[in-house]
Parts: structure tokens; sequence; C-alpha cells
């Protein structure tokens, strides 16, 4: 998977995460599942020595819950949950404008075996350090359950 042709939230160039375990997740700042942020955070304080990155996508398609620049998305990022990983500019999942990342994410089949578009903000995608996506997860599946966590192992040496 090539995550090259994304920017940073703030337009420059995003860390190097090649070679690395990333969960990419689009993310909004006015949603329900917002405080999912916590969990993320959490996952990359835990596993970010082990090469591990999460990858938050902020996207304004559901219901217009990530409304704001990206220096106020930045800020609430920050300042309201700590968040430390890095946020790309925001980008659209579905739909006519999908980015090409979303593109080849949504041909993924979650555990229940149904692949195409994101159903709400906090989907989460797990992709392996070779670039192979190995594991969808949907928007209620806690960051910190169980199923997410034993993938993100699984993938880490």
């Amino acid at each position: 998977m090539n995550l090259s042709d994304l920017t940073a939230l703030d337009g420059s160039a995003l860390p190097a995460i090649d070679g690395q375990a990333v969960l990419v997740v689009n993310v909004a700042s006015k949603c329900g599942l917002t405080p999912q942020y916590e969990g993320l955070e959490r996952l990359q304080k835990r596993y970010a020595d082990r090469g591990f990155t999460v990858l938050g996508v902020p996207c304004n398609q559901f219901m217009g819950q990530e409304p704001g620049t990206p220096e106020e998305i930045q800020s609430f990022c920050s300042s309201t949950y700590g968040v430390t990983f890095p946020l790309t500019e925001k980008i659209d999942v579905n739909g006519d404008d999908r980015h090409a990342l979303y593109t080849e994410l949504t041909a993924t089949a979650d555990g229940a075996g149904e692949a195409g578009d994101i159903q709400w903000n906090f989907e989460k995608f797990l992709v392996a350090p070779g670039g192979e996506i190995v594991g969808r997860f949907r928007p209620t599946v806690d960051p910190e359950a169980d199923e997410l966590v034993a993938a993100i192992e699984s993938v880490l040496s």
C-alpha cells in the first residue's frame, strides 16, 4: 500500500512509516465515537517502539462531523485527547472523490466477509509492515478490543 501521495494535516510530508504496522482510521472531531481517540493514542504509546503507528485520516463525509480547518482539527486532537500519532490532510473515503488509499482499503473485507464503502467515522484498517492489509474493523470496534489488539500483536516482530 502506498501512503506517499498523502500529506500531513499541516501540509507537510507525513513522517516515514514505510516498514511499520499501521492502523489507518478515518477520524472526526464531532462524532459520538470521537472518544476512541483515547484508545487509539494508548495503542500508539503501547506499540510505537515496536514499529507501529496509528494514522488518523480526517474525513467530513459523515453528517459533517469533521468541519474544522487543519489547525482546528490539530488543536482539538492534541489538547482534548493528547494525540501524538500522525494525522493526514482531510480526504474523502467514499464516493466519486474517494482517495486512492481508500479505494484500496475498501476492497478489503471485514470479519463478516463484507467489503465496500466505509460505514462511518472510526473505521479501522490494519496494514502489516510489508504493506498488506490484514484486517478491517468497523467503527464500533473499540481500538483496544481483544481482536484488534491481537491482530496488531500478530504483525509486530
